[in-house]
């Protein structure tokens, strides 16, 4: 499945989506601009679980705090594809997640997410010297908190069934189960292989599962007591913003 768009209009811009996108854009844009010293801007930006969980800066080294890496690796990718599935994702999904959230707790809510779902990566595999890089866990905790929020919203989506495409309009429910239920049979696979490098799939979970529970938290007030979060709900509405 590949979703294209949704049918749940935003009241204003988003700017704090449209904002990380640029950002992410421009990043890669730079990485690109590199050459071939992409690897080490990576393995110095990226988060290096042996790093982090031993406190040992390894080369290439930073001049930035060690730890500054947990934020920095979010706005780095590995490649076009890999830039590009996160960003759609994020702008699918994040302008209405903002929209409720308002501005501020948005980019809170995001970065969070990106904390939860990278130390959860960590701990599965702590001795691993490959960086994390991507802003994939952060998105995840925008699906997770969408599907609570919007779980009747109507996805366009591509459909690959063998040769055959077709695009049809699906609920969130489904799209976003079928995401994350992917996301679990790859990650005990890859675990069960003895394959923890490659992608990071329990940054993927983590994610998703801190989005589900930190989306009340982050609600404006008057969201918070207005929203009734229930997963077979219809899926619009709009709360208050700040």
């Amino acid at each position: 499945m590949l979703p294209l768009k949704d049918d749940i209009p935003t009241e204003r811009t988003p700017v704090v989506t449209i904002g990380l996108i640029a950002l992410n854009i421009l990043v890669f844009l730079y990485q690109m601009s590199l050459g071939p010293h992409q690897q080490a801007f990576i393995y110095a930006l990226g988060v290096v679980p042996f790093e982090i969980t031993n406190n040992i800066d390894l080369v290439p080294r930073i001049t930035l705090p060690l730890k500054s890496t947990l934020l920095t690796s979010m706005f780095i990718h590995g490649g076009l594809f890999h830039l590009f599935g996160n960003m759609l994702y994020l702008w699918i999904f994040g302008n209405n997640v903002e929209d409720v959230m308002g501005r501020f707790r948005f980019l809170l809510f995001f970065l969070v997410c990106g904390l939860a779902a990278t130390y959860s990566q960590i701990y599965m595999n702590p001795a691993s010297r490959i960086p994390m890089v991507g802003a994939s866990g952060a998105v995840s905790g925008v699906l997770g908190a969408y599907l609570l929020l919007y779980p009747n919203a109507r996805v366009l989506t591509v459909i690959f069934l063998g040769f055959f495409v077709q695009i049809i309009r699906v609920p969130a429910l489904i799209v976003l189960s079928f995401w994350i239920v992917v996301q679990v049979i790859s990650g005990t696979a890859a675990l069960s292989a003895g394959h923890t490098a490659g992608v990071a799939w329990f940054a993927h979970i983590g994610g998703f599962v801190s989005g589900l529970v930190l989306l009340k938290l982050f609600l404006a007030r008057r969201s918070r007591t207005s929203l009734n979060l229930n997963p077979f709900r219809s899926g619009r509405h709009h709360g208050s913003r700040d």
